[in-house]
């Protein structure tokens, strides 16, 4: 099983990119997917989540300006970021609280690898 970033880079404030994260190895169903975030000497945040079902919820500071969703089918989470501030630099990682795959296996707690965001002001 494996949750692959991508999509991070360099932007100057105010620009928008468009982070991706594909959940991979012969998947059944994976429940809740989400975005959080790491800034350099600070804790892991977390900015965004969405259920199953396609319920969402933001962290404040992003709230109007990023948007979560994601694709089922695909196994997909897509974290659409606009009106980028330089505080919102930081590394972002994809997190499923729990993947099933169709050989009855469950992962609980599941990260992806880290996508560098870099905001220029």
């Amino acid at each position: 099983v494996q949750l692959q970033a991508s999509g991070g880079g360099l932007v100057q404030a105010g620009g928008s990119l468009r982070l991706s994260c594909a959940a991979s190895g012969n998947i059944l169903s994976v429940n809740r997917m989400a975005w959080y975030r790491q800034a350099p000497g600070k804790q892991r945040e977390l900015v965004a989540i969405v259920t199953s079902g396609g319920e969402t919820n933001y962290e404040d500071s992003v709230k109007g300006r990023f948007t979560i969703s994601r694709d089922n089918a695909k196994n997909t989470v897509i974290l659409q970021m606009n009106s980028l501030k330089p505080e919102d630099t930081a590394v972002y990682y994809c997190h499923a609280d729990r993947i099933v795959t169709k050989g009855g296996i469950w992962w609980n707690d599941y990260w992806g690898q880290g996508t560098l965001v870099t905001v220029s002001s």
